[in-house]
Order: C-alpha cells, then structure tokens, then sequence
C-alpha cells in the first residue's frame, strides 16, 4: 500500500476567491466539475494527503457556495478575499489564519485540480534540502500564451516572472512559464507579502512579486520543474473544461 506522507508543519493555501468570467457560468469557477468531482475538491484532497487539516482555501465570489463544497468532505479554515485584487492580496488575507507551527506553506489553485501528491511531496522536500525561502513549481510548454514567463540569467538564475500582460516581445517566446503552485518559507513570505506593489497592468498585486523580492534581499530563490505539464493545467474556460473531461481518462488522478 502507498505510504501517505504528512508534513505537520506545513499548510496548504489553496487560491478559490476568482470568479472566472471567462467561463461564461453563474457557476464558480472552482465548482464546476470534472466527472462529478469539482475542480477545487480535487485540489483539497491532494492537499488533505501531504498536510492533513492544515489546508487555508481563501475564498471571495460566492463564498458560501464554496465553503459549502469544501465543508461537505475536508476539514479547513476559510480566508475571505473581499476585493479581487491578485493572488498577492489573497495569500495575504490567509496567511492571518496560519496556526503559530507552520513553518512552511505550499500555495495551489482551485482550478489547477490534477496537481499529484508526488510532485507537492517533491517540491516540499526539494524546497527544503535547497533552504529556500520561495520554490516555484515551473513547466515548460509548447504554447506559453495566458503563462507568466521565468526570465532567467546566463546563468539560470531566476530573476523574476513576468505576467503575459506585462510581457515584452521576446519575454513572451519564453516557454519556462509559472505553474501558479509555490513552496515558501513561512518567515519570509509574512515579510514579503507587505512589500509587493500594484504598478503593473491590471493594478494587481502579484504573486509572483516575491521571487524578485526575495533575489533583492539575497534570499535563495529556487525552481522545480514538473515532470508532466498535464498536472499544472489550468481551468479557465468552458474549453478547458471540456479538454479536462477528456485528459482525466489518460491519467492516473
């Protein structure tokens, strides 16, 4: 029988505030489903098995539906995001909720819902041996469009991510692009989070942000990439949805 590995002293943050106006729904984004599970239950039980209760979900648009949902099979605290205002904003609100032990804290999406055990429990450990203060989950795709790109020095080094929406010409050829799933040390994501800045393009605070907060500050600021691009696909359009339903049946989930 597969061993379930539990970190005690991590939580899981799972992002569930969007409203996802691009899937054209009264529905929550992260409450539409994939063969009648919802996208953000699929998350919650990934995380139930590497962190056990310790899950945060922030939620915003239709808040009760969520937490209704999340409710009915696992055990978690609920962070409320009153104003959409970036997934900066929204680690923030949850990082008020984190017990005094958690010494370390994975962020996922609700809408990202073939994420694996395997790869979190990789990414922890990864994040960890390296003692860095941010470890980004990366993948590389054929198609970068809608992804915030890793930008890189000669070296490898990262030197910050930058959103599609600020992006130059040449930034968007990049195909090493954001999968949105970070591990952080928890000290240095509560000093972070209070100096991101909304001086881009959509007057957002950025997540991303952080890993050239941290490069600024001489923090270690790591990379991990994903085995299979198919666990960090993002839901963001009845399209999507629809190329879930027929990917699920090629994977183990």
């Amino acid at each position: 029988m597969k061993q379930i590995i539990k970190y005690s002293d991590v939580a899981a943050v799972i992002l569930a505030a969007g409203k996802g106006s691009r899937m054209k729904s009264d529905i929550p984004k992260v409450l539409h489903k994939i063969n009648s599970r919802t996208l953000v239950s699929y998350v919650a039980a990934c995380a139930e098995k590497i962190v056990g209760n310790n899950i945060h979900v922030v939620i915003g648009h239709h808040a009760q539906k969520v937490k209704d949902e999340v409710e009915k099979h696992y055990n978690a605290v609920f962070a409320f995001q009153k104003d959409m205002l970036g997934t900066g904003d929204a680690v923030k609100v949850a990082l008020e909720g984190l017990p005094e032990h958690i010494n370390n804290v994975l962020v996922l999406n609700g809408d990202v819902p073939f994420i694996t055990e395997t790869t979190l429990v990789s990414l922890i450990n990864h994040h960890r041996k390296n003692q860095n203060a941010v470890t980004l989950l990366s993948v590389e795709i054929d198609d970068p469009t809608g992804y915030g790109r890793i930008i890189q020095n000669h070296i490898g080094d990262v030197i910050c991510i930058r959103e599609e929406t600020d992006a130059d010409f040449e930034e968007k050829k990049i195909k090493k692009v954001n999968s949105g799933i970070y591990c952080f040390e928890r000290d240095f994501l509560e000093y972070a989070i209070p100096q991101i800045e909304s001086f881009n393009s959509q007057r957002e605070y950025y997540l991303t942000d952080v890993m050239e907060i941290a490069i600024k500050k001489n923090k270690r600021a790591g990379l991990m990439s994903v085995n299979d691009w198919r666990e960090v696909v993002g839901i963001n359009t009845l399209a999507d949805l629809k190329n879930a339903r027929e990917l699920i049946k090629k994977i183990d989930i």
